[in-house]
């Protein structure tokens, strides 16, 4: 497995669920590592993603949902039957947060009619058997077979079980922070990891946003203010946790006018002496070896 490539795709790079003509996607994040192909999250447009990346939805070998934000979980049901659609055969583990066995349960009832008739009429294998729900931990990691997979609770309020990722596998090591305010915990988290995939937000970015959607109070200004991670907090804290490289992901705003590559890079300049990626849909991140 050693000699497998290790790579990190951002699928769906936009923070929040609405889309627009010209937008990046939602938030999903493909992660090849240790011979294990793995998605983290499922924001509208993951099965296309995958697609555009060349990466075939029946390659998939687990999915891990890190918090139940529409952005991040919208597409699991239709990615999963569209894959069993294309051939899928082996089991797919599933992981989330707690209540992700409702959405699972209430999909599986919502496509009832579709699954038994191509299931009986087509000869297809058992929706039912190829997918399995499990609850993510703090408390113990997940081994997929060789890919060492650690969840810490964030900090995204209003919601607590919203969980930050750790991928292990062959001397390297991807984190991701999913969505979270900024928090100390998350450098010892990061400590020495080849990549840090972090959310960011542009703070005087989110009044422009908040204004487009029109509503009549401050509860999205305040909810996106403290819940999510300034970029310069972000460099601090990759700086902090001494990672080889950092992406900015999940990044709000996103296609607002003015806000391009150069807005983000401004924001973290001199903050972090490793190399920064900024989020785009379908950009590939290769992950070199430890020295």
């Amino acid at each position: 497995m050693s000699g497998i490539p290790t790579s990190v795709t951002l699928l769906g790079t936009k923070g929040g669920p609405a889309i627009r003509p010209g937008s990046a996607r939602p938030t999903s994040t493909l992660i090849e590592m240790g011979g294990q192909t793995m998605l983290v999250d499922a924001g509208l447009g993951a099965a296309i993603g995958m697609a555009e990346a060349g990466v075939p939805l029946t390659d998939l070998d687990a999915v891990f949902i890190t918090h139940l934000h529409s952005d991040h979980y919208l597409e699991l049901g239709p990615l999963l039957h569209t894959a069993w659609t294309a051939g899928l055969r082996h089991q797919i583990p599933i992981f989330g947060p707690p209540d992700i066995e409702h959405y699972w349960q209430f999909f599986l009832n919502a496509m009832a009619y579709d699954i038994a008739l191509r299931t009986e009429d087509e000869g297809r294998p058992d929706f039912h058997d190829l997918c399995v729900v499990s609850h993510i931990s703090d408390e113990r990691p997940i081994d997929m077979q060789g890919v060492l997979v650690s969840a810490m609770r964030n900090d995204h309020p209003p919601i607590e079980d919203s969980f930050a990722l750790r991928f292990e596998a062959n001397g390297q090591t991807i984190v991701l922070s999913g969505d979270t305010a900024p928090m100390p915990a998350m450098a010892e988290f990061a400590q020495g990891a080849d990549l840090l995939v972090h959310e960011a937000m542009l703070r005087d970015g989110v009044q422009d946003l908040v204004d487009r959607m029109g509503y009549a109070d401050d509860r999205l200004m305040t909810h996106i203010l403290r819940s999510h991670s300034p970029a310069e907090d972000v460099a601090r804290i990759a700086q902090a946790a001494q990672v080889r490289s950092l992406a900015l992901n999940h990044l709000i705003p996103s296609g607002e006018p003015g806000v391009t590559e150069e807005t983000w890079r401004a924001a973290v300049s001199g903050l972090y002496d490793g190399p920064v990626h900024i989020g785009h849909d379908g950009l590939v991140i290769e992950v070199g070896e430890q020295p």
